[in-house]
């Protein structure tokens, strides 16, 4: 077999339609378009959400809940996760970020209580929960605020 005897599959290509060629090719004048009206037009058609003209499913259904623009947005860190750092470490916003615990601070960094943590740590953040302070100080360690 020589590379100008390879051949597709049967069946696996198509001719390509050419429109606009003539009246004896049968897809000649409109090109199968039919006379006037919006399937004629170039671009035309109806949306994927068109219903007929009626008015559409997402204009006929109620709007529910809302966004609140003052809402606070805390970057979280598990007190498990804590646990990486030496005993004595002061953990800071910039050191958590640099350790890849935190991608960034938005609101502000909030230490959450999931987990044990077994070592002396001073933790300075924005936000802690009450579990987390507690099991920080009941380990020796302090607790910051920011």
């Amino acid at each position: 077999m020589r590379i100008h005897e390879l051949k597709p599959a049967e069946g696996s290509t198509h001719k390509r339609k050419r429109v606009g060629r003539g009246i004896a090719s049968g897809w000649g004048k409109t090109s199968g378009r039919g006379h006037k009206g919006q399937g004629q037009r170039s671009g035309g058609g109806k949306g994927r959400y068109f219903e007929g003209g009626q008015t559409p499913l997402v204009r006929r259904l109620p709007k529910r809940g809302f966004t609140n623009v003052f809402q606070k947005v805390y970057a979280e860190v598990k007190l498990n996760d804590l646990n990486r750092f030496a005993p004595g470490t002061v953990i800071t916003p910039e050191l958590l970020i640099e350790s890849g615990l935190v991608k960034k601070v938005n609101d502000g960094i909030r230490v959450l209580g999931n987990g044990e943590i077994d070592r002396a740590l001073t933790v300075q953040a924005h936000s802690f929960t009450k579990s987390a302070a507690a099991k920080i100080e009941k380990a020796g360690g302090t607790v910051e605020v920011i």
